[in-house]
Order: structure tokens, then sequence, then C-alpha cells
């Protein structure tokens, strides 16, 4: 599990910028498919000028119901994992891909706090899901502070690791 770095190296709006010159060199879209962020992602993404070259669409898929009917997540796995887990994390990431036109796309699910969490879900857990060309990966980490923190620390995890992935990829 990873844990927040206790200071980021980037704005958030630097890592936007980042990944948007990596997208479109590539010729590559972006889709978001977001629950515990409520689209701050996707709000981050088009707050950059010009993004509408990039970013494809975003998805905010807070109740498990929106999950399923927009994204196609089988209800099994909310049943049998949570909402909070990997096998959702990794079946929003497809979901985003196979119902957008993009070819890269990021998933988020976790507990922003301040309630909801458990002993094996603390607040702060994320799942994350990301898709690049040719990569599929999923990866948990909790991250530290109140509902705001927890939120802000999601968005820029999510693009600092696309950034690094697509960096990888180009």
């Amino acid at each position: 599990m990873n844990k927040a770095p206790s200071s980021l190296a980037l704005s958030t709006s630097s890592l936007c910028q980042q990944l948007a010159d990596l997208l479109l060199a590539q010729d590559l879209k972006l889709v978001t498919a977001e629950s515990c962020t409520g689209g701050l992602i996707a709000a981050t993404c088009t707050d950059l000028a010009g993004s509408s070259a990039w970013f494809e669409r975003g998805f905010v898929t807070y109740s498990n119901d929106a999950k399923t009917e927009l994204l196609g997540v089988e209800t099994a796995f909310l049943q049998r994992d949570g909402a909070v887990s990997e096998a959702v994390a990794r079946a929003m990431v497809q979901g985003a891909l196979a119902h957008s036109h993009a070819q890269v796309a990021v998933a988020v699910t976790g507990v922003a706090g301040p309630s909801g969490g458990s002993p094996a879900k603390p607040v702060g857990t994320v799942w994350f899901g990301f898709a690049v060309p040719g990569q599929l990966i999923t990866e948990n980490c909790h991250f530290a502070g109140d509902r705001a923190a927890v939120r802000a620390a999601t968005v820029q995890h999510a693009l600092g690791r696309l950034v690094e992935m697509l960096g990888h990829a180009g």
C-alpha cells in the first residue's frame, strides 16, 4: 500500500499540462471513471484551456447502480469485494474504455471520509485503475487527512501516474 507523499513535487495544474502534452503528442484521448472524487479529475483536466483536444469524457459513478449501469461493473464484484476494491477499479477502467472513444483511462474508487471506513478499508483507502495502450494496472493507496485532502491526493496521484505511464510509453 502506498502512502501519500509528504510534499508534492509538482502542482496539479503542472501535472495536468504534462498529461495534456503527452496525450497530444501520442494522439490519444482520456476518459475518467470516478467515484470518491466525484468528477474532480475530470474537472481538473477540463480546467486546462484546449482540453477538448485530448479529454474525451468523464463518468461520475458514485453509486453502485451507476457503476453497473454506466460502466458495466458486474454486480457480483460489488457484492463480493465491495465498491472499494481492486476488482471494481479494474472493471471501472475497462468499462470507461469500452463506453468511450478514448485510449487512456483512469478509474478511482475509495473511502474519502469522514465516515464509511472500516478496519479492512479505513478512510483514505483508494483503489486506482489505469489503462494506456498495451497496459492496464491497478493499485491501492492510502492517503492521510480529511475528506478534501484525500480527494486532492487522489487527483494528484491519478494525474501523476498517468504522466509516468504515458512518459514511458511514448
